[in-house]
């Protein structure tokens, strides 16, 4: 859906992004306690490019995912996935799954809902869209990298989430159950789709750009 904006919409926006510290991890800051999950992907290493098949530009299936350190007390996992960079006063939710067993290790490739995608049967929130399902990476072009941050929470007894949960209803229980928490990022970048002219850009870009300042 982004891929559609023009360059010149997303060079005006590119010093304008959430914040990584808006995050739900950085909110919480569990990273203080005892208690700390490792959190993995077979598909991309730490803070490195998602592979295009996960995004807006491929087929948009969630990325595979492996955790360990689960405390034994955890009754329940949630995961919440945000873009740290989008153009917005909070993080983009790009999903969320919630009441995950504690037993389980991690989720396989397409295991969370997705357009024409059904995913296998994980319990989802909502996206900031209000999708129960995974928002594929779709940043504006020429806006730069955007950090997607996978976050994973242990989280204690209590009440279990009711109907399609969204960000704040997540934070609200996370502040009263989480014991542990782990953090993945992955990058994706949507380059400038304007052909460059020499050494400069095409008319229309640059009449863009200069209407624009």
């Amino acid at each position: 859906m982004l891929e559609k904006l023009p360059d010149v919409v997303g060079h005006a926006l590119r010093e304008q992004r959430a914040g990584i510290e808006k995050t739900v991890y950085r909110q919480l800051d569990l990273r203080a306690g005892t208690a700390a999950i490792t959190l993995t992907s077979l598909a991309f290493a730490d803070h490195a490019p998602i592979p295009a098949l996960y995004t807006a530009d491929g087929a948009g299936h969630s990325p595979p995912l492996a955790w360990s350190g689960v405390p034994v007390a955890a009754r329940s996992l949630l995961l919440i996935v945000e873009d740290a960079d989008a153009p917005t006063p909070q993080p983009l939710v790009h999903a969320i799954a919630v009441e995950i067993s504690p037993h389980e290790t991690g989720l396989s490739e397409g295991a969370l809902k997705s357009h024409d995608h059904e995913g296998e049967g994980v319990k989802t929130g909502r996206n900031s869209y209000l999708g129960k399902s995974w928002l594929p990476p779709d940043p504006p072009p020429g806006h730069g990298v955007h950090r997607y941050v996978f976050q994973i929470f242990a989280l204690a007894e209590g009440e279990p989430f009711s109907g399609t949960p969204g960000r704040d209803a997540v934070v609200e229980a996370l502040r009263d159950r989480a014991l542990a928490s782990g953090c993945l990022i992955g990058t994706y970048e949507r380059p400038d789709t304007a052909i460059k002219v020499g050494k400069g850009m095409t008319r229309d870009a640059a009449v863009g750009i200069e209407n624009m300042t």
